[in-house]
């Protein structure tokens, strides 16, 4: 190979998760926000990744009667409540930190005999505030981010501490750090293939979900090579690209 590649020769369905009508069209009009496209302009944008009309229109429809959007006579536009969850998740991809003393945040599931859905609620909780069970009911990580952790009511015992054994060697145990290290390497892999809009879009998007799930731990406990930062200074050099998609946002067509 001459280390060129075309456009065309990133197949990224062999790559990454097919994105789904509904998560192309929000993703579009969050980026997009606070522009009101018309249907047809959705509509339009959505076939450029591949979207049938019928399954975009269904989408959007769904998205209408479930609450997401709003439909006015200008067009679409994104409800209060998506958008505080869009803010919601910018800021858990960037997570606030703080020097790291060697302290480290214990949780511990107190309740038994719960509900499935409660427990699988509070797993999604705790796996968000970037925790990682180290045994049944036992979730922790290095105190170095700084946010609130939002558990008031719920079964747990919340404690402060510095578990025995060695922090790297608990680390490992805790998060499966060379999936991730080459997780990041494969998605800004694929950014530096990608040349179309579209195909720039699907790896973006499969970047921030990616981000989601970065253990942010301190200098101290990351093993080498760890590429994190370059994936975040991916995602942020993207973002100019990810408000200029064309077909959303001017115009005004039924």
């Amino acid at each position: 190979m001459d280390g060129t590649t075309d456009s065309s020769a990133l197949d990224l369905e062999a790559h990454l998760p097919r994105l789904t009508a509904r998560g192309v069209i929000l993703s579009l009009l969050v980026s997009n926000h606070p522009a009101q496209p018309t249907p047809a302009q959705v509509v339009r944008a959505a076939g450029a990744f591949d979207i049938k009309e019928s399954a975009a229109r269904a989408a959007l429809s769904r998205m209408v009667s479930g609450g997401d959007l709003i439909r006015t006579a200008d067009g679409f536009h994104l409800s209060s409540a998506l958008l505080e969850r869009r803010q919601r998740v910018l800021h858990e991809v960037r997570q606030e930190t703080t020097d790291w003393d060697g302290e480290w945040e214990i949780v511990v599931v107190t309740g038994s005999g719960r509900d499935p859905g409660d427990r699988a609620t509070l797993r999604a909780r705790l796996t968000r505030l970037r925790l990682a069970e180290l045994r049944e009911g036992v979730w922790l990580r290095p105190a170095n981010l700084v946010r609130p952790l939002g558990l008031v009511g719920q079964p747990v015992e919340l404690l402060r501490g510095r578990p025995d054994g060695d922090a790297v060697e608990l680390v490992a145990a805790l998060w499966d750090l060379s999936a991730w290290e080459k997780e990041s390497r494969r998605l800004l892999g694929l950014m530096d293939l990608a040349v179309s809009t579209v195909d720039r879009f699907t790896v973006a998007t499969a970047i921030v979900r990616h981000l989601l799930t970065d253990p942010v731990l301190p200098p101290q406990l990351q093993p080498h090579p760890w590429t994190v930062a370059n994936v975040h200074t991916a995602w942020a050099a993207y973002q100019e690209e990810f408000v200029s998609i064309p077909e959303v946002g001017g115009g005004a067509e039924g």
